[in-house]
């Protein structure tokens, strides 16, 4: 009866001492370098894998995630600490020339990530170049001496996004599809073209941009129009932003 009750009491302390594990993280999954879901209950996440697909002509970024990321924060583990200086760099950047167009900063990483997933050497099929790949022309019309120089393309790219957004009233998705295909093209169109590749480059940015997580302001750009001064044939002066 003894060894039998000693039994039975250690029994009992094996399983309080199973009880008492402390338990890990909820299921996680991830994908291996084969391209396999692979489940684990570990709280660290496995490195991302390297991203092996293309936007635009282009390779992305080793280790960038291939969706890009919405803010800086999010992407800090997944990039090395080379490229976390330099999208630190890039990010007060993007502050800067935000504030200068009156841009929403947002809506520039969007641009820049379906552009050139951040990589300020890309260069399109077409020729394109840089962050937010400015063909060569366009380069120049907006003062950009050197596309691959991250600070003269973003203010040249920023630039141009601004004025196609006051050109359009604020319809964000006319002035991203001017800045794939043109204004000439959308307003022979009156919308967006029926090209599959300019369809795609705004479904790509706004979906960047408007998914949660991306800090977002309330509006794409807050810059005033310009007002106008005009006489009235009674005498009355008329201000006007149209």
């Amino acid at each position: 009866m003894r060894w039998r009750h000693g039994k039975t009491v250690g029994i009992l302390l094996c399983t309080l001492a199973l009880c008492a594990v402390p338990a890990h993280g909820q299921i996680v999954s991830y994908m291996d370098s084969d391209g396999k879901r692979v489940f684990i209950n570990s709280d660290p996440i496995p490195a991302a894998r390297t991203v092996k697909t293309s936007v635009r002509g282009f390779l992305p970024l080793a280790g960038a995630m291939s969706r890009g990321t919405r803010s800086l924060s999010s992407a800090s583990p997944l990039l090395g600490a080379e490229e976390l200086a330099n999208r630190q760099k890039i990010e007060i950047m993007i502050r800067e020339v935000s504030a200068r167009y009156n841009v929403d900063p947002a809506l520039i990483r969007a641009v820049i990530e379906t552009e050139s997933n951040w990589n300020s050497s890309a260069v399109s099929r077409k020729g394109a170049l840089g962050l937010m790949q400015l063909v060569p022309g366009t380069a120049r019309q907006l003062g950009v001496n050197n596309a691959f120089d991250p600070k003269q393309n973003l203010d040249g790219g920023v630039h141009y996004l601004h004025t196609l957004l006051e050109r359009y009233n604020g319809d964000l998705d006319r002035a991203l599809a001017a800045y794939n295909a043109g204004p000439g093209a959308v307003d022979r169109a009156r919308g967006i073209p029926q090209f599959r590749e300019t369809r795609e480059y705004v479904r790509k940015v706004t979906d960047s941009y408007f998914r949660p997580g991306s800090d977002r302001l309330s509006h794409a750009s807050n810059a005033s129009r310009p007002i106008y001064q005009t006489v009235a044939e009674d005498g009355r002066v008329v201000f006007t932003n149209e």
